[in-house]
């Protein structure tokens, strides 16, 4: 039926220009061609944080709105002030007229991208291309893909004068990727009603492959919390011709490996729980699935989870985890250094807080010489709760995957990366990662070097969202 795990670490293996992917559509539609432009005009603009701006995105967004004949008074160009490059897009998709009973639905997606240096990528990241069935490009995957779904869609309903029976919010914003000014965070602040939806569509969720055979697919309602935090270490230095033992980079360095040495406990809650038990009835290998079942029914269970963490994706939905991700030090080639620093970036479970961890972290590090800062200021409850299941929104993802990939589980889940959604959720607007795009484990390498996304994946998610919009937004049958 699947793969065995033999063959899906065989698969994971390969090098991406080895990796050859099922071909996609041999002739587009029209809708898909449509698609196809919105997704490389989106890669093409250069919208990372450092060197990009997301305003020209999101402005030529905004003509293709116009230019479909939306009233000026629904596009919404949304800049925050002394901010000229974190331009944020809101379109209103109204319901048919006298008939709108419900409240909005929002389908979010972000524009900005992490940056890419054309030095580090065989290609140009910010060109997009298509080889061996993927696109390649800087944010094909992480979010460009489901933004030009989006906008593809919603103007296919205004082409075909679809009645909606509620309103329907897009909303393409800047620095998700945790740039100065993020774009929900803000519109939540200074544009609440526009922002204000029954639920969200966003990134998080999606379908899993174990080679080409599509696995589950998830539903994301939950999230992990991004916080870093600064770890220093200060001395008085001195000339280097004279080592004393108390160098600041050697203490740093000596707290990060105890930090990378160390484990947070097993923590699952109301998502991870469920998902450990129904993903492990189609995991393919016998053993990781006993072992989720085993750690589902009892989480300090310390065998099972050392055998479901031999899966990094499973490890980091099981726990807390915190990684070194930047580091710099010293002042001079013939000085001690006066100071270390590392940015350690850890990734919350929705049962803990900044306060444990840190905390966690003061004991791992033991060392009175190494202060640790905490570098963001999170609303107190940023992300925390998951998004109760909507009936609804289950049951339409649920038909629809039968319909589209056969009988498969839709199995709720919790991102281990972070998302808008975790804005959203701590002003009381549900989220859901949805996209109807499936992946092999680790496959699109978002934040990486030749970052893709299956070009087969990209139009079966183009036509998911727009199936699945519509069963959620069309007029209850009498």
């Amino acid at each position: 039926m699947f793969a065995g795990a033999s063959a899906l670490a065989a698969m994971l293996a390969l090098p991406v220009a080895a990796q050859v992917a099922p071909a996609g559509p041999a002739i587009l539609s029209s809708h898909q061609q449509l698609a196809r432009e919105v997704y490389k005009q989106l890669v093409e603009i250069n919208s990372s944080d450092s060197v990009g701006s997301v305003t020209n995105a999101a402005e030529a967004m905004a003509a293709r709105f116009r230019a479909a004949g939306f009233p000026a008074e629904d596009v919404h160009l949304l800049i925050p002030e002394g901010k000229p490059t974190k331009g944020n897009l809101v379109v209103l998709y109204h319901g048919k007229s006298g008939a709108v009973s419900r409240k909005p639905i929002m389908l979010l997606a972000h524009l900005d991208v992490v940056a890419a240096k054309r030095s580090d990528w065989p290609r140009d990241p910010f060109t997009l291309y298509e080889q061996n069935g993927y696109f390649l490009g800087r944010g094909t995957a992480d979010d460009k893909a489901m933004a030009a779904m989006f906008v593809a869609n919603v103007l296919r309903m205004k082409a075909e004068k679809y009645e909606s029976d509620r309103d329907i919010i897009l909303a393409l914003t800047a620095d998700e990727e945790g740039g100065p000014m993020n774009g929900v965070n803000w519109l939540i602040k200074t544009h609440r009603p526009l922002m204000d939806a029954a639920y969200a569509l966003n990134e998080g969720g999606g379908g899993t492959l174990v080679g080409d055979q599509p696995l589950f697919h998830s539903l994301g309602a939950a999230e992990k919390v991004y916080i870093d935090f600064t770890l220093t270490a200060v001395n008085t230095g001195g000339h280097s011709s004279v080592p004393r033992p108390d160098n600041a980079i050697y203490e740093l360095s000596d707290a990060l490996l105890k930090v990378a040495n160390f484990a947070f406990p097993v923590a699952l809650n109301d998502v991870t729980r469920p998902f450990f038990m129904e993903a492990a009835k189609v995991e393919p290998r016998v053993e990781i699935a006993a072992a989720m079942r085993a750690l589902a029914a009892n989480p300090s269970d310390a065998a099972a989870a050392a055998t479901v963490s031999q899966d990094q994706r499973y490890a980091s939905m099981m726990r807390t985890s915190c990684v070194a991700t930047r580091l710099a030090g010293g002042h001079a080639n013939n000085a001690l250094p006066q100071s270390a620093t590392a940015n350690v970036n850890c990734r919350v479970v929705p049962t803990s807080s900044t306060g444990e961890v840190m905390a966690t972290l003061e004991r791992v590090v033991r060392d009175t010489g190494i202060r640790i800062t905490l570098r963001d200021t999170l609303p107190a409850k940023f992300g925390r709760a998951p998004s109760p299941a909507d009936p609804q929104l289950l049951g339409a993802v649920t038909a629809l995957t039968e319909k589209m990939w056969g009988k498969i589980p839709v199995i709720p889940t919790m991102s281990t990366g972070a998302t808008d959604g975790a804005y959203l959720r701590a002003a009381g607007i549900p989220t859901y990662g949805v996209s109807g795009i499936f992946s092999q484990p680790g496959e699109s390498n978002a934040h990486g070097r030749d970052e893709k996304l299956r070009v087969k994946s990209f139009y079966e998610g183009l036509d998911f969202l727009d199936q699945l919009v519509r069963r959620l937004t069309a007029s209850p049958r009498t």
